[in-house]
């Protein structure tokens, strides 16, 4: 950029239209990157260099005007802030009225365009004759759009960032522009931050390298990230990320604040570490006996009271090892099959096994777990419950019902097989019927379900014992049983009471006849 003009490098002027001075200082200016434009006392526009000319997009000094009114009627100027400025205030008429001004920036638009096309950045200079009466009147343009493009695409940008941002001028640390974000996030008023400095809203609050901060920012240099607490206008704080960057704005050097909000995360981490506490002192009072153990290797991380109680191990002698080294499992057949559904990610509920205590002891237990996630780790929870006592309730109540059917003319047909189901429970295969037995196996079922033993079978169907055994045998493999009662049971719940058909001595040669009741 040339160096400004001033009056010492300019000759006084004796008659500025036709005197060789003007010539000269026509030729001076010729090639100035700035523009410039010489206006007579009498308010005439004398001459413009290339410069000035391009930068109203005209080609001589006269579409600039011949006067500065006719520039005034030619060109619209505007301030930044989008107020237009007024005829005394154009920069040429403050030049022609002897004004000294320096770094006017004014929009400019021709006439009859809403859009302005330059911004101008503008100066006077007032060149004095012998009498030091003003002889000759200088405007010097420079042309600053590219700048202020850059600037209103940063502003743009800067406003439009969701991330909450502020600028500092570093001069007086005073806030110079502030984005949506950051009012949104602190709750602070705009025009409060602009009118604060960065320690009136301290951006740097409770940081954990605010030292170093405050040294740098004196030095101009960049801060690094750190975690600051911010206070907030309604008393309440925020946790934030803070960083500082040195731009400049204009010719200011300044700050550049971004922020990350944490709050977010330090609500969800204060909601987990709370939802954690809660489970683990349900976890240890539980009366069902619980266990925590890793994912990778089944190795118990915790266990409560309830588990120790029932395993008979103190709490020491369990949390680190995995179950497998415990010997807590009945067989390695067992361990395998469970650890398997627990690595594939399969919940195990209510599975029936049995368990070694510490004292030797096997038990009957349920067991059922629960992949779950504690902190940053993938864990399993165990949940046993010591069956014994009901096993062994169960066990007594079969030998009971034995020990009854043993002697049964007393007891109705239909005690007997409610009975037989109590003490065998079956799952019948699916889809077998009537229809899949012979008819000698439908005959030797309905003696069956009539009470006869195999050897009162045989006399009556003139066959041998050993015939009837594996009729027998047939039968139950084919319906899924393994007692005479349940064979029994399972014919009368498909209406086959043995009273409906007749069956004939093998010996006798008489054709069998089904009867249908």
């Amino acid at each position: 950029m040339s160096p400004p003009l001033d009056s010492e490098s300019v000759p006084a002027l004796k008659s500025l239209r036709d005197s060789a001075d003007l010539r000269h200082l026509r030729q001076i200016i010729a090639g100035l990157d700035e523009g410039v434009i010489l206006i007579d006392p009498d308010q005439s526009i004398l001459w413009a260099n290339d410069a000035a000319l391009g930068m109203h997009g005209v080609t001589s000094v006269d579409d600039l005007g011949t006067t500065v009114d006719d520039y005034r009627a030619r060109f619209r100027l505007t301030y930044r802030n989008n107020h237009q400025v007024s005829g005394d205030d154009y920069p040429i008429e403050r030049v022609v009225s002897g004004e000294a001004f320096s770094q006017v920036v004014v929009e400019v638009a021709v006439a009859d365009e809403d859009k302005p096309r330059w911004v101008h950045q503008v100066r006077s200079l007032v060149l004095t004759d012998d009498a030091d009466e003003p002889e000759c009147l200088v405007m010097i343009i420079q042309d600053v759009s590219a700048r202020f493009e850059a600037e209103d695409r940063f502003e743009q940008s800067f406003n439009a960032n969701p991330a909450p941002a502020v600028i500092c001028r570093l001069c007086d640390l005073r806030f110079v522009k502030v984005n949506q974000g950051f009012v949104d996030m602190t709750g602070h008023d705009r025009a409060r931050v602009l009118s604060s400095t960065v320690y009136d809203i301290d951006v740097l609050e409770r940081g954990d390298k605010r030292d170093l901060a405050k040294a740098r920012l004196a030095e101009g240099r960049t801060i690094p990230q750190m975690e600051a607490e911010l206070s907030l206008p309604d008393g309440t704080t925020r946790l934030v990320i803070v960083a500082g960057q040195p731009i400049d704005m204009g010719d200011q050097p300044c700050m550049l604040f971004t922020f990350a909000d944490l709050e977010p995360r330090r609500v969800a981490e204060t909601a987990l570490r709370q939802s954690e506490d809660r489970f683990m002192r349900t976890f240890s009072l539980a009366p069902v006996a619980l266990a925590i153990g890793a994912l990778d290797g089944h190795r118990l991380c915790d266990v409560n009271e309830a588990f120790a109680a029932m395993t008979g191990y103190a709490e020491s002698e369990l949390v680190g090892r995995p179950l497998d080294e415990i010997g807590l499992w009945e067989t390695p057949a067992l361990r395998d099959a469970i650890e398997a559904d627990v690595c594939a990610g399969q919940p195990i509920r209510d599975h029936e096994v049995r368990i070694r205590l510490k004292n030797g002891d096997v038990i009957d237990a349920i067991v059922s777990t629960e992949p779950i996630r504690l902190g940053d780790d993938d864990c399993v929870l165990w949940a046993m419950r010591d069956i014994s006592t009901r096993k062994a309730s169960e066990r007594e109540l079969v030998h009971a019902i034995e020990a009854v059917m043993k002697d049964t003319s007393w007891l109705s047909r239909s005690i007997m097989e409610k009975l037989a189901r109590i003490r065998t429970p079956q799952v019948e295969p699916a889809g077998v019927g009537l229809d899949e037995l012979t008819h000698r196996e439908r005959e030797v079922l309905s003696l069956i379900c009539r009470g006869l033993d195999d050897k009162s079978i045989a006399r009556t169907l003139g066959v041998s014992g050993n015939t009837v055994r594996n009729h027998v045998a047939r039968i139950y493999s084919k319906i899924g049983v393994n007692r005479r009662n349940a064979a029994a049971a399972w014919a009368r719940a498909r209406g086959f009471d043995g009273d409906s058909m007749v069956p004939s001595p093998a010996t006798g040669g008489a054709a069998t006849t089904d009867v249908t009741a």
